[in-house]
């Protein structure tokens, strides 16, 4: 079922389309490789030489088209891609850690197991990241490099995965697949990739790492490109836009590194890194087909510092649109865009600035979430005796502690009754869903409570999951993400390449979508926790004739009736 968002962004892209298709006309500038460089060889081998994952972290649909006509990178995926106007989300908690270990895995979380960017684990009562490995150390790095990471908390596998499984070739020889992902972000490099990925690189200490899960040292062109220092070469400059600047710090270090990580500079570092990777591990260029993630994390930090309807927000997605077509330049001089297959999105989106939506009369506001836990931990007490009854509060999730609860002697599913009940009479609180409900089904059959059951993890979410109203965040300053509204939830769903019909598509369709549609047109099965379905509307009929269509018995769907506020029952 289309939603309101969706029809509007589909008469958005429709328009501007009409606009686009003038402008390749005879005569007008059109996307093209860069002067001088060929397509490779068309040598024997598959269709589909390389998977390209393209993710803009917090990057909304409107974004396509908001802030005028698209530049070159936006306007190859428009124009020559499948452009599905009506794709979300469907968990409840809408993060990066959860968003790109959907990308490519097409699990849910209740199935990944990656229900946040860190959690509660109640085994060694600590708060654990969605890469957390204390079993393997970072390489390349330095001594502020921080814990080893890896992808051993994610519970299913990903594309790359089932095309090692599917391989014949001994691993690490040139036939086998290879599998790459690069973010300035860990979990936004390694969750895509998956647990056979070749390597996972991400940014810490200010040059580019990875750890002893993938390999003992790094290879020599990620060398080189740390031996650049790429940030460096921004001090005493300033990112400078339309309204403003800011300036960088003079002198290099960590102050100098995290500026340009949060600026459109950093982009240019994981463009860089791509780019080499495609040229040093031969990626798509080996008669084989190989998968490349790359996601953009400065994104998402401009926008949490200076909310979606900032100067500084407009400048970073002209840079990214920019940064896009230098990076499909380059796959195109190397494999050929013919030879790969491109996937675009995002892992969230994110909320206008509660004080912009007020001036426009919208209810919005900033909540105190310490308003929240006094309420629960008052009402414990009262009701068992003194606590502390909170193990770990981090709305949405809250997390009693289950210690004291068995030191009391007290039944469980009427602690966290009490505590929902709570946690419900605090204003601006929407829903207040218990574990109990969750998993006994007990929930009201609507969109919200849809993707807060598809977000939780029996043995990982918390005892309560709780949603605030609509515009409301936890955030003191800028805005953020993670409810399951429209606003977080909607992202961008682009697909280009071999088998693939160019078009605007407005049914609704999920991210977990993505992974099973890859898989079937690069012929593998879709990995083994896939919730989606195949986007058989997209596929070229001359594609789609090959081979017969296997729909999955279930796929992410959301109904929009109004759910009752409160506790579900």
């Amino acid at each position: 079922m289309s939603s309101r968002p969706g029809l509007l962004l589909q008469r958005v892209v429709a328009t501007s389309l009409a606009f686009l298709m003038l402008a390749a006309a005879p005569g007008a500038q059109t996307p093209a490789p860069a002067a001088g460089r060929s397509r490779v060889p068309r040598a024997d081998g598959p269709p589909v030489r390389l998977v390209l994952l393209i993710a803009v972290d917090q990057f909304r649909p409107d974004y396509l088209m908001r802030f005028g006509a698209p530049g070159a990178g936006l306007r190859t995926l428009l124009t020559r891609g499948a452009v599905f106007s009506s794709a979300y989300l469907e968990h409840g908690i809408t993060v990066t850690a959860v968003g790109h270990s959907t990308m490519l895995s097409g699990a849910t979380p209740a199935v990944s197991g990656i229900i946040e960017n860190a959690w509660h684990e109640r085994a060694t009562r600590s708060l654990v990241e969605s890469i957390t490995d204390r079993d393997v150390q970072i390489v390349g790095g330095t001594a502020s490099s921080g814990i080893g990471a890896s992808p051993r908390r994610m519970l299913v596998p990903t594309l790359g995965d089932q095309m090692k499984l599917a391989s014949a070739a001994l691993p690490g020889t040139p036939q086998a697949p290879r599998v790459i992902g690069i973010s300035l972000k860990d979990r936004s490099a390694i969750l895509p990739a998956g647990h056979a990925a070749d390597a996972a690189y991400f940014f810490r200490g200010g040059r580019f790492v990875t750890s002893t899960y993938y390999r003992a040292s790094l290879p020599a062109w990620v060398e080189a490109v740390n031996a650049r220092r790429l940030p460096d070469t921004y001090a005493g400059k300033a990112w400078t836009f339309e309204g403003g600047s800011r300036p960088y710090p003079a002198e290099p270090g960590p102050k100098l590194d995290a500026a340009v990580t949060a600026s459109p500079a950093g982009n240019e570092l994981v463009l860089a890194m791509a780019t080499a990777a495609l040229e040093h591990e031969q990626l798509g260029q080996r008669g084989v087909t190989d998968v490349l993630t790359v996601s953009f994390s400065s994104n998402d930090s401009v926008g949490h510092a200076h909310g979606p309807e900032s100067p500084e927000v407009r400048d970073i997605t002209k840079h990214t649109d920019r940064q896009l077509q230098a990076l499909l330049d380059e796959v195109d001089r190397r494999v050929g865009l013919g030879r790969t297959l491109v996937a675009f999105t995002s892992d969230h989106g994110v909320a206008p600035l509660p004080e912009a939506a007020t001036a426009l009369r919208i209810p919005a506001g900033r909540f105190a979430a310490q308003t929240l836990y006094s309420a629960i931990e008052t009402a414990l007490t009262a009701k068992f005796g003194a606590g502390p009854w909170l193990a770990r509060p981090s709305l949405p999730m809250v997390y009693l502690d289950h210690e004291v609860i068995a030191s009391r002697g007290v039944d469980p599913v009427e602690v966290r009754r009490v505590a929902a009940e709570a946690a419900a009479r605090v204003p601006r609180v929407a829903r207040v869903y218990t574990r109990d409900a969750i998993l006994e089904g007990r929930l009201p059959r609507d969109m919200i409570s849809e993707r807060i059951t598809r977000g939780y993890h029996r043995d990982r979410s918390g005892d309560l999951h709780v949603v605030l109203d609509a515009h409301w965040m936890t955030a003191a300053v800028g805005s953020t993400h993670g409810s399951p509204y429209g606003y977080d939830a909607h992202i961008p769903l682009i697909l280009m390449g071999p088998g693939v019909e160019p078009g605007t598509y407005a049914d609704h369709v999920a991210l977990n979508d993505l992974a099973p549609t890859l898989a079937w047109l690069i012929g593998v099965e879709p990995p083994a926790g896939s919730q989606g379905r195949v986007l058989t509307e997209a596929l070229r009929r001359s594609a789609s004739a090959s081979r017969p269509v296997v729909e999955p018995t279930s796929s992410p769907r959301s109904s929009v009736a109004p759910g009752p506020r409160g506790v579900a029952p």
